[in-house]
């Protein structure tokens, strides 16, 4: 059973930073792409960064491009969002998911963890 267990996220100020994990047990993942996916009230889910974890494809959403950097480590199965230089706009939960390369669909979700950036 895949599980996924998001940490890291609370309230910051405008222009702060903050990181975020997600550490992930039972599933080798060399064939998974792992993605950081965001949901702010009254907006679309909007994928914010993703990694294949076993190659070096990186994306980034135009939103957060320069801002936001996608990691993982790959010993202790964990992956990271490094947020800096936040907005109001980055309020949102966030989630850590993982789904099979060559899907649309993401099929392993986290429970989230909320980002409150103030101005």
């Amino acid at each position: 059973q895949v599980q996924l267990v998001e940490s890291g996220g609370g309230s910051v100020q405008a222009g702060g930073s903050l990181r975020l994990s997600c550490k992930i047990s039972g599933r080798t993942l060399s064939l998974y792409v792992m993605g950081w996916i965001r949901q702010a009230p009254g907006k679309e889910r909007e994928t914010v960064a993703a990694v294949t974890w076993s190659g070096h494809n990186i994306y980034y959403a135009d939103s957060v491009k320069g801002r936001f950097t996608i990691s993982k480590d790959d010993a202790n199965k964990v992956g990271y969002l490094q947020m800096y230089n936040v907005k109001p706009e980055d309020t949102a939960v966030y989630y850590c998911a993982l789904k099979p390369r060559g899907e649309n669909k993401y099929s392993h979700w986290g429970q989230g963890t909320q980002v409150t950036v103030s101005s």
